[in-house]
């Protein structure tokens, strides 16, 4: 890679317009787009952008890297904003008005799902207790919770969801699904239902993007619906739960808690949720286990590809000028 963070591919003097994408995979999965007018390059978002971006009209923004938004605002073509994310609320400001912004819903699926299922597994078989024994050479025998037969509550409930329930039944769990309105067809349950639906929860999973309906969505008086010994599962966005209600009920050792995204993140090494008994901490890495760039590169490439022909964009969440 250049010093100035690109990786360009030369299509001749008639291309006029820039994409750029995070992975060189996708560049080449992209194919030669001269006839299109465009030159792929590749940020990959470890450094800052480079100087010149008035003719970049494709960008997508790298996944999880220290400058992965810092050339939007320097883009005054700009008509195509692709996220890697599954949420976007972070972008909506940053994007320039009339360009479209796409996201990654379906791309970490499978990461997230996984995750969460070994958050609730380690939680409900105790791991962080056997892992802390082994480090003082401790034999600790107890039986503890289990997975199978415990009554977890999925809310947020769109693919990911769907992935960690497909995962959940084959752990032999009792699944009850919660999104913003109601499936019946599907046996989901609305938001609204979620004061009667917690007090029979043994785990909830917290699997919702950030809104203004779902910040606080689990507060003070929420989690109090919870039976005694519930465990709280966060892998949506950190302020959907309230870390100072959660704190209180984790340190008074009525919930448990395991939690890849915390309010604030990153979670400031003086917090006391590090230390609250039954708390259980990863920090934000459910989206990016490795079967996620595979598929996230095949997407992008095809994005572009259908860019290029003019074709509909997938996962428009704020469609732009055409």
């Amino acid at each position: 890679m250049t010093t100035s963070g690109r990786d360009e591919r030369r299509v001749g003097d008639n291309v006029s317009d820039r994409v750029l994408v995070p992975w060189r995979d996708s560049l080449e999965q992209a194919g030669d787009l001269r006839e299109a007018g465009l030159r792929v390059e590749v940020f990959d978002g470890d450094q800052p952008g480079p100087e010149d971006l008035n003719d970049v009209v494709f960008f997508t923004v790298p996944y999880d890297r220290p400058y992965n938004t810092e050339p939007l605002g320097r883009m005054p073509n700009l008509r195509v904003v692709q996220a890697l994310t599954a949420g976007y609320e972070h972008l909506v400001d940053q994007v320039p008005p009339g360009t479209t912004l796409a996201n990654a819903r379906g791309l970490h699926d499978a990461s997230t799902a996984e995750l969460a299922l070994g958050l609730l597994l380690a939680a409900q078989r105790e791991l962080p207790r056997w892992v802390r024994a082994q480090d003082r050479h401790r034999w600790e025998h107890e039986h503890t919770r289990s997975l199978a037969g415990s009554r977890v509550l999925i809310v947020g409930y769109g693919s990911i969801g769907a992935a960690l329930d497909r995962r959940l039944q084959a752990c032999e769990a009792e699944v009850t699904r919660v999104a913003r309105s109601a499936r019946p067809a599907d046996g989901v349950h609305a938001v609204a239902d979620l004061d009667r639906l917690l007090p029979a929860a043994d785990a909830v999973v917290l699997v919702t993007p950030l809104t203004e309906h779902t910040r606080g969505l689990l507060d003070t008086r929420r989690l109090a619906l919870l039976p005694d010994g519930a465990l709280v599962v966060n892998v949506g966005r950190g302020p959907v739960l309230d870390t100072g209600a959660l704190l209180a009920e984790t340190t008074s050792g009525r919930l448990r808690a395991a939690l890849d995204v915390t309010d604030p993140e990153p979670l400031p090494a003086d917090h006391p949720l590090w230390d609250s008994p039954g708390v259980l901490i990863t920090p934000h890495v459910a989206g990016g286990a490795a079967a996620f760039y595979p598929a996230a590169a095949r997407f992008v490439a095809d994005q572009v590809r259908r860019f290029a022909a003019g074709q509909p964009l997938d996962n428009v969440v704020v469609p732009g000028r055409r």
